[in-house]
């Protein structure tokens, strides 16, 4: 009888979304066992640890020197990822990161080599690849039921940045990493690289409808310099080389919203996939399809994709999931997916649109 693998030690860099989501998805994730957290603050870190009874540290080199940590996860606001993750890499550690992974593409492909250099495993968040509905829309295209795609429209609207009152913070800044192409953005070009194929060219209209925040605690305003809204159109490349058209519209204070909605159109049917539910992106997802001269009707959701857990956060179902992926191409010693070349891609489509266009015409 075959031994089974022993946790993967995994210590928690970032204590937002990482105390709130990470850990716990690291102690229910098949393989995985949190070890550790890490925050630049001492205090913070000390508390952090106390509640979750984890060792805790202010000082990165020290939680990288633990003999006790095999990987990190990586979910500190954006600006300081890429050096924390390079840091990582050269000590050996594999990751999970957040996304954005880092800054721009270049960066990015900085860390793909050094990974690829050391053997080292490197997963990112890209969490809706792990949601059982878009896992099922995907395993739909793959049967050819769209037949030859047409049009792709990608509506992501949302309100949570529609208060003027909420307060100015790095999400406000764009060279910290800020606005709805990093939040948003690169779920959707990931999602529609994954979907349909790679982006070949883009156009966008970036807008900032707030540009004033109050700075806590202070009195005075920030001035916001990251987008809340982009408008995009993509020429995507299907499976076949073929150019597909694409518009994708991102906002966060888009107030009532519609949500997270994808439209395929093709020549043997029509899918669409949407959440009017803004406060939990897992919770309240539907499929629907039309064959020709047809109207859409729900398509069932398939079991084998569902979790085995109902979560109140449904934010964690996901996450646990491509942990339980990383954790197992850790041990496997093969490469993860999605990782830092999905990355690239994604995060190249980002960089274009800050430029308002850009094309793969001459990038090898």
């Amino acid at each position: 009888m075959r031994r089974p693998e022993a946790p993967l030690r995994v210590a928690v860099a970032g204590l937002g979304f990482g105390e709130k989501v990470i850990l716990t998805a690291l102690r229910d994730a098949p393989g995985t066992e949190p070890v550790a957290l890490w925050h630049p603050r001492k205090e913070r870190a000390a508390a952090a640890g106390q509640a979750a009874e984890l060792p805790a540290f202010d000082d990165f080199a020290a939680l990288l020197a633990d003999p006790s940590v095999e990987a990190v996860v990586i979910a500190t606001p954006p600006e300081p990822r890429f050096a924390l993750a390079r840091a990582a890499l050269e000590a050996g550690k594999h990751l999970f990161l957040e996304k954005p992974v880092a800054l721009n593409a270049g960066q990015v492909e900085e860390l793909q080599r050094l990974a690829i250099a050391r053997g080292l495993v490197v997963a990112v968040d890209f969490e809706y690849r792990a949601v059982p509905h878009v896992q099922q829309l995907a395993a739909l295209l793959e049967t050819g039921v769209l037949g030859d795609p047409w049009l792709v429209t990608f509506d992501w609207l949302m309100s949570s940045r529609a208060d003027p009152s909420r307060p100015w913070s790095w999400y406000s800044q764009a060279a910290a990493g800020g606005g709805v192409l990093g939040a948003l953005g690169t779920h959707a070009f990931d999602t529609l690289h994954w979907l349909i194929g790679p982006s070949r060219s883009l156009t966008a209209r970036l807008s900032t409808a707030i540009g004033e925040r109050p700075i806590p605690g202070s009195g005075a305003m920030g001035v916001v310099d990251a987008e809340d809204t982009a408008l995009i159109q993509l020429d995507l490349q299907d499976r076949r080389g073929r150019p597909v058209p694409a518009q994708l519209a991102l906002s966060s204070v888009a107030r009532a919203g519609r949500g997270y909605w994808i439209e395929l159109y093709g020549s043997e049917a029509t899918l669409v996939l949407g959440s009017s539910n803004q406060a939990d992106y897992v919770h309240g997802m539907q499929l629907w399809m039309a064959r020709p001269g047809e109207a859409l009707r729900p398509v069932a959701a398939d079991p084998a994709l569902a979790y085995g857990r109902t979560w109140e956060d449904g934010r964690i179902a996901p996450v646990r999931r491509l942990l339980g992926w990383w954790a197992q191409a850790v041990r496997e010693r093969r490469p993860m997916l999605p990782g830092l070349a999905e990355a690239v891609a994604s995060q190249r489509c980002c960089d274009w649109a800050r430029q308002g266009a850009g094309t793969l015409e001459g990038i090898p």
